[in-house]
């Protein structure tokens, strides 16, 4: 029994700790959802303009441009949306020009050391007039009224650069298993209270949905100063808060992403694409993590077939942390019951990620390979 209670121990202390930690990382408490059209008002649509970097997004990008047209009572009139078509062939930006109140841009060929999507804003940012800009991706739709809802969250709070985690699609169960913990294991990486307090400590952001002063953007020289930067939105959102801004980010269900996964292995190519990275290609990082998950997952699962006490409080307390995610993508508790085997597979895309690396890719996206710089 002392023999459980020492593979216990270390899983007990991290959640009960997560539980005690007054960011409160387990909780969804910062969010933003749509509330109608009163709130923002057609003169904030006026000092905004849409940025949206799309490569071969012809089977999403009408329903993104739709949602946009959907941000006001009627028409967004006013609403000044810049699509840049990044070399697409799939008549991607055909498509958008459909809109009377689009602009596309027709991107020029990706330069060395640039990633394709802060080449293409790049591109975009000169077209860009108006006090507040916000950055969408080509497969991000926005529920009626959310835009609104941003707009007057942002002026409530004074922030400089709001953020929104998309609502990932759940059309399967890897879906359903895997997609709640991407935010869930976000959340707890990057944790959203304390990113959004003064504390330069933390810095994140979701690069599907970002409201952002023009003029931050500007000062920190966006986006010339994160062109190589596989996790974009993490660095735009530190560049900014170093600048002396103000950040925000937050969960919705009215930012919706429509790209679909459905297989294990769609959610693992886009989970390995950048998880190493997060580590900053350290293999001793990598080492400590692998640790960490076992000493949380692994070890109590041990010590409770053991007959610890100690290690079922441990495994409900896991449990319990995640509950709070679950319920608000409106998913069954009953998930949480899966963590163990949610964090072996997220270990594993981590290693894959990893192994990547160590073969010379950073990443893998849009028929664009980008390699690992010497």
């Amino acid at each position: 029994m002392e023999t459980a209670f020492w593979l216990a121990a270390p899983a007990a202390v991290m959640w009960f700790g997560l539980w005690l930690a007054p960011w409160r990382p387990w909780s969804t408490r910062e969010q933003i959802e749509p509330t109608g059209f009163g709130h923002g008002g057609h003169g904030d649509m006026n000092a905004v303009t849409v940025l949206i970097p799309a490569r071969n997004e012809a089977e999403v990008i009408q329903r993104t441009l739709d949602g946009l047209q959907a941000q006001s009572e009627g028409m967004a009139t006013g609403l000044k949306i810049v699509v840049i078509d990044d070399q697409s062939d799939d008549g991607t930006g055909d498509i958008a020009r459909r809109y009377p109140n689009v602009e596309v841009i027709s991107g020029q060929p990706l330069p060395k050391g640039w990633a394709g999507k802060l080449w293409a804003l790049e591109q975009g940012k000169g077209r860009v007039t108006t006090p507040m800009t916000l950055l969408l991706d080509a497969d991000i739709a926005l529920e009626p009224g959310l835009l609104p809802a941003l707009l007057a969250h942002k002026r409530a709070t004074g922030a400089h650069f709001v953020s929104l985690m998309a609502d990932l699609r759940r059309t399967s169960f890897w879906d359903r298993l895997l997609l709640p913990a991407f935010v869930y294991y976000f959340k707890l990486i990057y944790p959203f209270a304390v990113s959004n307090s003064p504390s330069k400590w933390v810095a994140a952001a979701a690069g599907g949905c970002v409201l952002v002063d023009t003029a931050a953007l500007h000062k920190v020289n966006a986006f010339e100063c994160l062109k190589g930067a596989l996790i974009d939105d993490c660095t735009l959102a530190r560049r900014i808060k170093d600048g002396g801004h103000k950040t925000w980010i937050g969960l919705s269900r009215g930012v919706i992403s429509l790209r679909p996964y459905g297989t294990l292995k769609s959610v693992h190519d886009m989970v390995a694409r950048s998880a190493f990275t997060q580590l900053r290609y350290s293999t001793p990082l990598l080492l400590v993590v692998t640790a960490l998950f076992a000493l949380a997952y692994w070890l109590p699962i041990a010590a409770l077939l053991q007959g610890s006490w100690l290690a079922a409080a441990a495994l409900l307390a896991m449990c319990a942390a995640y509950v709070p995610t679950l319920r608000y993508y409106g998913l069954s508790p009953v998930w949480s019951l899966a963590s163990p085997l949610i964090g072996a597979l997220y270990l594993g895309m981590t290693w894959s990620s990893a192994i990547r690396t160590w073969r010379g890719v950073r990443s893998q996206w849009k028929n664009r390979t980008y390699e690992v710089e010497s």
